[in-house]
């Protein structure tokens, strides 16, 4: 009850929402314009999941959406390098692991270096959110690559449905975040992570291997920009290297606007699930009414300034 009391707010904003937009645009409401709402929510909640775990432990990583375009392009490349040499279903295993792997030596590099460097993760993580964009450039001197046409189900992630309704993309979401509330509320594993964002130090005193979980939880979040990446490129048809611009600023809006503290140890999963949903909800309710983009980055801004000073004021 605690729990539901708390979210209570965020819940309340999310219905406010569709309400406003329902008045503003007409068919805002409709089943298929929902539907695509949810997919378009999809990509930046599971790169929020990453997100969260990150800054619950006082770090961040800016550099989730450069691996989203980084593992759209390894996969794609591999898909197409391998075209009529392998059979289908072995192009499509080794296009995912290309991705996947990729996006893992990210992170596995993001958190040895955060862990034991001590370096700050901001500085890290851009660091790295160059490197992978650069990498990502590399391929196909920078254009744009297309999906071989007989690579069905890689295309299927991100267009398909199950049973014919719930979007692939809709159901990955629901699944990692399921898997996501179970690791981190209700195993060992999570309560070192809320202990170590709420004091390093007496964590590790503690006896909490906080190196060997700081670079699992950076890993963890590049995987999940890597399942986004994925997605995307599905979407897309393509592989577009200069793709995921700007996915990190609306991942941090998401976990923050759903109650995660940037100080860390303080977050839950479904407050981020809520967040992104709200960011979500912003995004293609401000396009489709037609304000100008400019202003959209406006309200964003706003909304994220209002739920870091919540965080503040909650704190004191």
């Amino acid at each position: 009850m605690s729990q539901l009391r708390k979210m209570g707010p965020l819940l309340a904003s999310v219905v406010g929402l569709l309400i406003l937009f329902r008045i503003w645009v007409p068919n805002f409401l409709a089943v298929e314009n929902l539907i695509d709402l949810t997919q378009q929510i999809s990509v930046n909640a599971i790169l929020a999941l990453g997100m969260t775990l990150t800054i619950l432990i006082g770090g961040i990583d800016l550099s989730v959406g450069a691996v989203v375009a980084l593992v759209g392009t390894s996969a794609v490349f591999t898909l197409t390098v391998l075209e009529g040499s392998v059979s289908g279903g072995g192009q499509f295993t080794l296009g995912i692991l290309a991705g996947l792997g990729a996006a893992m030596g990210i992170g596995l590099f993001n958190g040895l270096s955060a862990a034991k460097t001590r370096m700050p993760p901001f500085i890290i993580t851009l660091a790295t959110m160059q490197i992978a964009r650069g990498l990502a450039l590399r391929f196909n001197q920078g254009r744009p690559m297309i999906v071989p046409d007989s690579q069905t189900a890689f295309l299927a992630i991100g267009n398909g449905r199950f049973w014919g309704i719930v979007p692939y993309p809709v159901l990955i979401m629901l699944i990692l975040f399921a898997i996501g509330a179970v690791i981190l509320h209700g195993t060992l594993f999570g309560r070192h992570l809320y202990a170590i964002g709420g004091n390093r130090l007496a964590a590790q005193l503690s006896g909490v291997p906080v190196v060997r979980r700081e670079t699992v939880v950076y890993i963890l979040c590049a995987l999940m920009a890597g399942v986004a990446g994925l997605i995307h490129a599905s979407q897309l048809y393509s592989a577009e290297p200069a793709s995921g611009e700007g996915f990190e600023l609306d991942a941090i809006a998401a976990v923050v606007v759903g109650g995660t503290s940037f100080t860390g140890g303080i977050g839950t999963v479904h407050g981020t699930l809520i967040g992104a949903i709200i960011i979500g909800i912003l995004d293609k309710g401000l396009n489709q009414a037609g304000v100008h983009f400019s202003l959209q980055y406006v309200v964003k801004g706003l909304v994220i300034l209002g739920a870091v000073y919540l965080d503040v004021v909650r704190r004191r």
